[in-house]
């Protein structure tokens, strides 16, 4: 691990746990060079999972293209980054369990029911993009559905 102050790449782990119920490892590191200590996180890397997208064509799952499409959907809004952090561990788990792909329909579904528990205005920020929404209209059924 390469040290952010000094670039050094001679660091020792001083301290590791696990976090997020055991999937990611909390590592404190010192720079044997200038001494710094710093902290990196560690998780399983979903590199086998494909996702088939909308025209057919396959893609690597990329865990920080979702991170950013939802944190966008709750800027400005009362969601923790650890509440959005288990969010997406939970639908990981759930894609990964015994598959090699899933449908990029099936993510933003997914993505977009567990956003509606956890704040409806994210959900609504969330689904207006990943639904492209064509009128006015379109956006009043689903806020009408949302009020029901």
């Amino acid at each position: 691990m390469i040290c952010p102050k000094c670039k050094a790449e001679d660091t020792k782990v001083i301290d590791s746990r696990d976090t997020e119920q055991g999937r990611v490892i909390r590592r404190r590191r010192e720079c044997e060079k200038c001494g710094r200590r710093f902290t990196t996180f560690e998780r399983a890397e979903m590199s086998s999972l494909m996702v088939k997208k909308k025209d057919g064509t396959f893609e690597p799952y990329n865990r920080t293209k979702l991170e950013n499409g939802i944190y966008i959907a709750c800027g400005k809004r009362p969601v923790t980054r650890v509440q959005i952090d288990e969010m997406i561990n939970e639908l990981e788990e759930k894609w990964g369990t015994n598959k090699k792909m899933v449908t990029s329909q099936t993510i933003g579904n997914d993505v977009t029911e567990a956003l509606k528990k956890l704040d409806h205005i994210a959900y609504i920020r969330f689904a207006s993009v990943y639904r492209s929404f064509k009128d006015v209209d379109e956006f009043k059924e689903e806020l009408n559905k949302l009020l029901k």
